[in-house]
Order: structure tokens, then sequence, then C-alpha cells
């Protein structure tokens, strides 16, 4: 019984001294920080200069290496800052980039892990944000998108976006499918009408458009053969006694 309390005794006194140690820790910026019941405020006066400013707005993205970078929107869209806030207690400045906008934007949705949907304010169209250069990110407009409801991504590849819902008429939306995976001198965009219902098949990244014209199946050649790889590697695992 001695052992037993002892040995609890041992390994509060281990936690007493690891709070104390998390704690330290904690309180050490706070010559720069307002605590606030376990929290700790930082002022934009001790972030990097880039985060002093009133922005239009911002986008986390998080990077292939691990990293997280926050995008802050600045002057009317035309830049944007680079914060690394990978460490929150070490925001670092990675610089700012000159955009080819045509006003402030908001970010609307993920395309996959290298690009970002962005809309313009006062009903100026959408752009993509480029991010495969991550520290260089571009803004391309797509040509002959007109629409600007929701949206669904298609992975890496593209996005849908359909009309707003139009809660007096008729269930049925109009869609564009874009191909931002194209080259510039194809067609990206595909304009679908009437589309009553979508559904998705996720492992083959395939959509499903019932039209008021029929059927139109919107396939992503590269997750097709991302499924074919991992089905043929559960087949190797099963033959070889894995399954």
């Amino acid at each position: 019984m001695k052992r037993n309390m002892n040995r609890g005794f041992s390994k509060s006194l281990r936690r007493v001294a690891i709070a104390i140690v998390v704690i330290g820790s904690v309180a050490a910026p706070a010559a720069y920080a307002k605590p606030a019941n376990n929290l700790i405020v930082v002022p934009p006066t001790d972030l990097p200069e880039v985060a002093r400013q009133a922005g239009e707005a911002m986008l986390l993205h998080e990077t292939r290496d691990g990293r997280a970078l926050l995008y802050i929107e600045h002057d009317q869209g035309a830049q944007l800052a680079i914060l690394d806030v990978t460490d929150p207690g070490h925001v670092k400045d990675e610089g700012s980039v000159q955009l080819d906008a045509a006003g402030p934007f908001d970010f609307v949705s993920t395309l996959g892990d290298r690009a970002e949907l962005v809309r313009f304010r006062q009903g100026q169209g959408d752009a993509v944000l480029d991010l495969h250069a991550v520290k260089a990110p571009t803004l391309k407009r797509v040509q002959g998108l007109t629409l600007q409801g929701p949206t669904m991504p298609l992975g890496n590849d593209g996005f849908t976006v359909s009309s707003p819902v139009d809660a007096d008429g008729p269930s049925a939306r109009d869609y564009q499918v874009v191909d931002t995976a194209a080259s510039q001198d194809s067609n990206r965009v595909v304009d679908v009408k009437q589309v009553r219902e979508e559904i998705a098949k996720n492992d083959t990244g395939t959509t499903f458009l019932l039209a008021a014209g029929g059927l139109y199946v919107i396939r992503r050649p590269a997750a097709e053969m991302d499924k074919k790889l991992r089905d043929l590697d559960r087949e190797l695992d099963y033959a070889n006694g894995g399954g």
C-alpha cells in the first residue's frame, strides 16, 4: 500500500514539474502577449510588419512539406502577403506578391492541394489562385465562366459551379464544369443545362450529373488510375498472404 502511495505521489510530482515547465514556456512571451484563461493573444504589433495592416481576406494553406502558410489579401486584391504560421509562437514573414486582380476578392473553396477558387466582389467573376509555387502564387481568370453559385471541387483537376437555387422556380440548376488542369489553349469550361441531381463516386473521382438532356459523366483519369493501383496493391497483398 505504501509503495502504491509513493508511486502515486511520485507521478503527481512529475505532473506538477511538467506543468511548471509548460506554463513557464507558455508564459515566456508574456512581455508581448496578453494571456487570458490559458490563451495568449498576440497583437499585430508583435507580429511581422505585413500583419499590421487591415486586409481584405485571408487563406490558410497547408503545404506538402508540412508547413502552414497564411495568405492575407491587401490593397484591394492587388497584393498577397505571405506568413509562415507553422509555429504560432514564431510567425515569420515570407514576403508578398503582386496579383493581377480586378479588385477585392474572397476565397471560396479549395481545389485539391495546390489551388484555391476565389470570387471577386460586386459580381466580377471567379478566378483560380495557383499555389504550385507557394511563395509566388498567381491569379488566373477563367475565361467563359459566368455562373456564381455553389461550387464543388474536382480534386486537383477542376471544379463545378452551379447557378443559385431559385426558391420559387424549378429545382434544376445550370452547371459549368471547369478544367483547371487543362492547357491554356483548350476549352476549359463546359456548360451543362438544367441539372436535376448530382452524385459523386469518391473512389474514382467521378461525378454524375442528371440533366434535362440526359446523364453527364465527369471523369478524372488520374483518380481512376490511382484506384486501379490501390486495387492492384490489395490483390498483390492478398496473393502474398497479406489478406
